[in-house]
């Protein structure tokens, strides 16, 4: 028993010998005036704060960059009202911001002017039709805060063609925006398939629309939704033909200038707020009511009733429900301006959410 002692105690005293030793190395190894690294963990979050969202707050109004003239997206009604689809997101965003829908001025853009003036302080969001694509993101100095409608490009012809793709446009004649990626989009659908065509370049939407008018060209390429737009502008809209060729993917939604993450999360969660308004049921003539007796955390939540979410962005408690009441949820704004209500009765499609039947894409990220 005494030897086991013994034996154990040994083992002990090598193991501190060794580990000594191991030390002394390691000093030496160390330049006298070095001093040990302390690592310090973050442990507050930095605050939310966002200059463009005080800028506006001063201004008392929402300059929101808008399409010039895109029948559902953006266009002036003949009283001079301003009307459409991403118009009425500007308002949501002016009531959720500054408590009033009606605080935004509307700035009319073409392509080739939208990034600059977002850059240059013109307006504080753009929301006009505008493709997320990462070339934008990295080069144009803007971050997209979501998407807020799925489209993709196609082909716009004359029933007469008798045409039924456009891979029978061999050495067609095909007008196009000038800086956009439909431009872009065309010259790869074409160079892809080894297709000649002839590209005939327009400076906006209503140039190119009316070069077709004209038959200066055989056929229109734009996002599938201004395509639409465009036939119930032509004199004999029964005569024309969107393709069934869909040939890029178009995520649409607002974008910001970069540097202000904190603008880009308001911008962003007004988005969220009304996809997921739809998704639990609180409409524009709801949303005071389920504020007041509705049980669900979640609507709750989203209507200001409990927590805190707003006050923490630098908003009212109420911001998302006074940009519910501004416009009403994403499916009311895209059934007026888009679907059924509308001229252009364009489908939901992949722009369904998410756990309709069949679904789409629109999909809330949480608010809590």
């Amino acid at each position: 028993m005494r030897a086991q002692v013994v034996r154990r105690a040994a083992a002990a005293g090598a193991i501190l010998a060794f580990g000594l030793t191991a030390a002394a190395c390691g000093d030496r190894t160390r330049d006298a005036g070095d001093e040990p690294t302390t690592v310090v963990a973050e442990t507050e979050a930095p605050e939310f704060a966002s200059p463009t969202l005080e800028a506006i707050k001063r201004r008392g109004r929402l300059n929101c960059g808008v399409h010039e003239g895109l029948v559902g997206f953006a266009y002036t009604d003949n009283r001079g009202q301003w009307r459409g689809f991403d118009v009425d997101f500007c308002r949501a965003l002016a009531a959720a911001v500054l408590g009033n829908p009606n605080a935004v001025r509307f700035v009319p853009l073409t392509s080739s002017q939208r990034f600059d003036a977002l850059r240059g302080g013109r307006i504080d969001v753009l929301w006009r039709a505008t493709s997320w694509t990462m070339s934008r993101e990295i080069s144009e100095g803007v971050r997209f805060a979501g998407v807020n409608y799925y489209d993709g490009q196609g082909f716009l012809v004359r029933r007469s063609l008798d045409l039924a793709s456009a891979q029978e446009l061999n050495g067609a004649r095909v007008c196009v925006q000038r800086e956009t990626t439909s431009e872009l989009n065309v010259a790869d659908f074409f160079r892809a398939r080894g297709i000649e065509y002839r590209p005939v370049v327009a400076a906006n939407e209503e140039a190119a629309r009316s070069a077709y008018q004209r038959e200066d060209c055989d056929a229109f390429s734009a996002d599938i939704s201004a395509l639409a737009a465009a036939r119930t502008l032509l004199s004999n809209p029964e005569q024309h033909a969107i393709l069934p060729d869909v040939i890029s993917k178009e995520p649409l939604g607002p974008a910001v200038k970069r540097g202000d993450e904190s603008w880009t999360s308001v911008v962003r969660w007004t988005l969220n707020a009304l996809t997921l308004a739809e998704e639990l049921g609180v409409t524009a003539a709801n949303a005071d009511q389920m504020a007041e007796e509705s049980r669900d955390p979640q609507i709750r939540r989203l209507l200001g009733a409990e927590g805190d979410i707003g006050p923490t962005m630098g908003l009212s408690k109420d911001w998302a429900k006074n940009a519910i009441e501004a416009s009403g949820n994403y499916g009311e704004i895209f059934a007026r301006n888009l679907g059924p209500d509308s001229s252009l009765d364009l489908a939901r499609g992949l722009n369904a959410q998410w756990n309709a039947r069949p679904g789409g894409l629109i999909y809330a990220l949480p608010i809590r």
